[in-house]
């Protein structure tokens, strides 16, 4: 067959990425495809899932050395799929529940002051505000454990210190509430994120021995009560006036004096 001068002879259509010259094109050879097998086999790969933090409460202990009362938790962290975890900045929010014990007669007696007459009970024994602790896991897979120390405040003022000192013996009942973010690794050794959400909480029960064996390290057979600070002039003047050498000898004489009138 000829060929006209100064033109190129067609492809014929059965032999594809042909040069002019009939070798084969470099940039038409064949190559991995993006949609080849071995994508479509990456592509497959199950993407590991994000951790799933679980929380318990294993104890609770005093802190013997601190410059105020303190307890310890003991809270266990755990990652059921075994995942690494770097780090966990968590957050919780302490609570105690009331509602969910019972009371002795002497005990409702000395609770009236902070939820008033037994038969208002079921409306009045609401959730209280013990604490908002934030604490940092470090890097474990698999489970660790944290100490999550806690002050026991021994202000009467305070509804939480109220109530635990108002308890004999038994427990205390607690609800922690966590938040915060978990920080781990993906399956290329990046950094990733994902956050502890609010509705994970835990339940315990804390031996109201361990608050009281607390306070009594500190402050051994004593109470704290709030005054103003007109108050509080006044009674020393009528502790200087009386000669008498501390506060509480001083309350004692005047309460002495009030069960006298």
């Amino acid at each position: 067959m000829s060929v006209p001068p100064n033109t190129v002879a067609e492809h014929p259509p059965d032999a594809p990425g042909l040069s002019p010259t009939g070798s084969e094109h470099p940039l038409d050879s064949p190559g991995p495809s993006p949609t080849g097998p071995e994508h479509a086999l990456s592509a497959a790969e199950p993407v590991p899932p994000q951790p799933e933090l679980a929380f318990e409460v294993l104890g609770a202990r005093p802190l013997r050395y601190a410059a105020a009362p303190m307890l310890m938790l003991d809270l266990q962290v755990s990652e059921p799929s075994g995942r690494e975890v770097y780090m966990v900045a968590l957050t919780i929010q302490l609570m105690i529940e009331p509602a969910r014990r019972e009371y002795d007669d002497l005990t409702r007696e000395r609770l009236a002051g902070l939820f008033g007459a037994p038969e208002r009970w079921a409306v009045t024994t609401h959730s209280l505000v013990w604490a908002q602790l934030d604490v940092l896991v470090p890097a474990f897979t698999g489970s660790t454990t944290v100490a999550v120390p806690v002050a026991c405040n021994y202000d009467l003022e305070v509804a939480a210190a109220k109530y635990l000192h108002a308890l004999p013996t038994g427990e205390a009942p607690l609800a922690l509430h966590f938040n915060g973010m978990v920080y781990y690794p993906d399956e290329r050794g990046g950094l990733q994120v994902v956050l502890v959400p609010w509705s994970c909480s835990v339940d315990y029960r804390l031996p109201v021995a361990v608050w009281r064996e607390t306070v009594e390290h500190y402050y051994p057979n004593t109470g704290w009560v709030a005054l103003r600070s007109q108050t509080l002039h006044a009674l020393e003047r009528e502790r200087v006036a009386r000669g008498l050498p501390t506060y509480d000898a001083c309350l004692q004489r005047l309460l002495g004096e009030a069960r006298d009138v």
